[in-house]
């Protein structure tokens, strides 16, 4: 773009502004999150390669990989047995071709952005694969279920059905008048398929739940990673907590940078109730979500998942 030199000094400012502004460019953000794991595509057991330990923690933060004893192997970059023993239960898990090695599938997969609750939870083998639920009658049906729960199964109590919360964040991420009807709009997906009703309270009074924006270790026992790697985490029943990640980018229409305010809601609204990760990629609590992406409503795998648990 020529600019000539006569131009005056607030021209010159203004264009300055509009040429470097954000809206101008819509750039691909740096990479973080989990795209530490693309140099390690191709590895397997045998291999000693650098960042191999942070497959190690990836694996253990969802419940794949439990070193006892304090392993040698735990913090090493050596792809040792029970490594791959992991990784074939996530390939399992996710519908990929099950070799236990770091191929371009595992590891596309598992560089989306996802919830921070484990898959496998207290030494739960793994997700469902999927059970068949057989119907008879006239439009006799064979349906697959792959819902799953926390261990032990925790639910409210019977006799709680209406369940209130409030807002309380560390960081003013999205201005309550923009989260609050995001957030009654994702509790009315749940409230429609289940004995819930929900409400919010004020910041002041006793609630069943409490939602927020926070930053990296934020005094529960699962801190977040900074942008582009676990967008959020909710507890079981009846802890009461959800957190998104304030560092996020966040949006209620997101563009194909941004992560959508009410999806991510839905699903962790999902694991307060009792629900954990679904198999089902189609699914509401499916574990990995994409920027860009919005995906709002119930599926029938999540609808008979809490179904189930509160039958």
């Amino acid at each position: 773009m020529m600019i000539s030199s006569r131009a005056s000094p607030l021209l010159l400012l203004v264009l300055f502004m509009f040429m470097f502004s954000p809206s101008s460019v819509l750039s691909k953000p740096n990479e973080q999150g989990f795209e530490f794991l693309k140099h390690l595509e191709g590895c397997h057991k045998g291999k000693n390669l650098k960042g191999v330990h942070e497959l190690k923690q990836y694996l253990e933060k969802f419940g794949y990989l439990h070193y006892k004893n304090h392993s040698a192997h735990a913090n090493d970059d050596e792809f040792d047995d029970l490594l791959e023993s992991a990784v074939k239960t996530y390939q399992l898990n996710y519908h990929l071709n099950v070799s236990g090695s770091l191929d371009s599938q595992t590891v596309n997969q598992m560089i989306k952005p996802r919830c921070g609750v484990p898959d496998i939870i207290n030494g739960t083998t793994r997700m469902p694969s999927g059970k068949k639920k057989h119907q008879h009658g006239p439009l006799s049906l064979h349906t697959v279920s792959h819902f799953s729960f926390f261990d032990g199964e925790p639910r409210w109590p019977a006799d709680k059905t209406h369940l209130t919360y409030k807002f309380i964040s560390s960081v003013e991420v999205v201005p309550l008048q923009t989260l609050r009807p995001v957030i009654s709009r994702a509790f009315a997906k749940w409230e429609a398929v289940s004995q819930f009703t929900f409400a919010e309270v004020q910041p002041g009074s006793n609630s069943d739940i409490e939602i927020g924006f926070y930053s990296g270790p934020h005094g529960d026992t699962r801190s977040f990673d900074g942008p582009r790697g676990v967008l959020a985490h909710a507890y079981q029943p009846t802890i009461g907590v959800f957190h998104y990640d304030a560092d996020e980018n966040w949006s209620i229409n997101p563009n194909t940078y941004q992560v959508d305010l009410e999806s991510v809601a839905v699903h962790e609204i999902g694991h307060l109730l009792g629900l954990g990760h679904s198999g089902e990629p189609n699914a509401i609590m499916y574990s990995y979500f994409g920027r860009g992406q919005v995906k709002r409503d119930l599926q029938q795998d999540d609808i008979e998942g809490i179904q189930t648990l509160y039958k």
